[in-house]
């Protein structure tokens, strides 16, 4: 099969690609390796071709998992991974140096058996390191061969025009939904006047535009159980605006996913949804997205829907600190 494309830095790619942090790690129980690899290989088989993982996904397993299942059909896909988030002695660690992401891109590379990654990101912003010098070790990185591309991760404006000016950035990767609009107040707007892609990850909300959320009793180990907005009485909240969207997509005769994933790609041309799952059948949904038009006036609908009234905050402050992209106004911190 095949999806329509998109261009992300140099690299033509699927319109909907895959996020393999939930493969490994986040949402709970992830599914066995076997499982796991059925599903990536299935990706390729619907016309997906843009994979992304990271070092901290699962402590490396997602890397490992990418190597055994699918490097076999690696002319299918573009790899992306991610840096400066890692694992050392089964600790989470957030190290922006050059010797830092040095060493973790040749773990990198070692765990997905390749001697080289199409596009590597800075995955979040180590505030205790100028940028300029963490975009140096992946611009050394792309000199020698390792890498293709440099792409950015949760990073603001600002941070994206120093690191340009060190070396063209391919891509920038935030979180962005009908939901989640962050990267609207300035992050898009760059994004589009320095020629950079835009990898929207969890369009569908971490599963509450899914229909995956529908109370907050999640699993051992599930990221949502940190954030603000999937819990309590905010979710309850959340959950009641949700069921217009919900609504809306049922009148237009696509699932919530689906008209979640249409409107990120109804943003702009220079956009490309990530979305994850653990299911074949939610991995197959989420590639029928690409099918759906939307009118002026569903687009409009949705926009209405979510005008300011999502409660509580996106992240917890442990996290909220690692991220830079631009708050939206009057947003809430906890």
């Amino acid at each position: 099969m095949t999806l329509p494309t998109r261009q992300i830095g140099p690299f033509t790619v699927s319109s909907i690609g895959l996020g393999c942090m939930n493969l490994c790690h986040a949402y709970g129980i992830p599914p066995s390796p076997e499982d796991g690899a059925k599903l990536l290989n299935r990706a390729l088989d619907l016309g997906v071709t843009f994979l992304d993982t990271a070092a901290i996904y699962g402590l490396g397993a997602s890397e490992r998992l990418i190597a055994s299942a699918v490097m076999h059909r690696k002319d299918e896909f573009t790899l992306a991974s991610k840096g400066v988030m890692d694992a050392i002695d089964g600790k989470r660690v957030l190290d922006g140096s050059p010797l830092a992401i040095t060493a973790t891109l040749d773990r990198a590379l070692q765990r997905l058996g390749t001697d080289r990654i199409d596009l590597y990101y800075l995955h979040r912003l180590d505030r205790k390191v100028p940028i300029e010098e963490s975009v140096g070790a992946l611009v050394r990185a792309k000199e020698a061969g390792k890498i293709g591309a440099i792409g950015l991760s949760e990073m603001g404006a600002a941070t994206i025009r120093r690191a340009h000016a060190v070396h063209p950035i391919a891509a920038v990767q935030s979180e962005y939904s009908p939901l989640v609009r962050n990267p609207e107040v300035a992050v898009l707007d760059t994004c589009r006047a320095l020629g950079i892609g835009f990898v929207a990850f969890s369009p569908v909300a971490r599963g509450m535009l899914a229909r995956g959320v529908r109370d907050d009793g999640y699993e051992p180990h599930d990221i949502r159980t940190t954030m603000p907005r999937f819990l309590g009485d905010n979710l309850l909240h959340n959950l009641e605006v949700v069921a217009k969207f919900e609504t809306l997509a049922a009148g237009i005769g696509c699932t919530p996913a689906q008209l979640a994933l249409a409107w990120v790609l109804a943003k702009d041309d220079n956009i490309v949804p990530i979305p994850g799952t653990r299911s074949i059948a939610h991995l197959e949904e989420n590639v029928g997205a690409a099918s759906v038009s939307l009118t002026h006036e569903t687009l409009a609908a949705i926009e209405a829907i979510f005008a300011g009234t999502i409660r509580g905050a996106r992240y917890a402050p442990f996290a909220q600190a690692t991220v830079d992209t631009e708050l939206l106004p009057d947003e809430e911190l906890a």
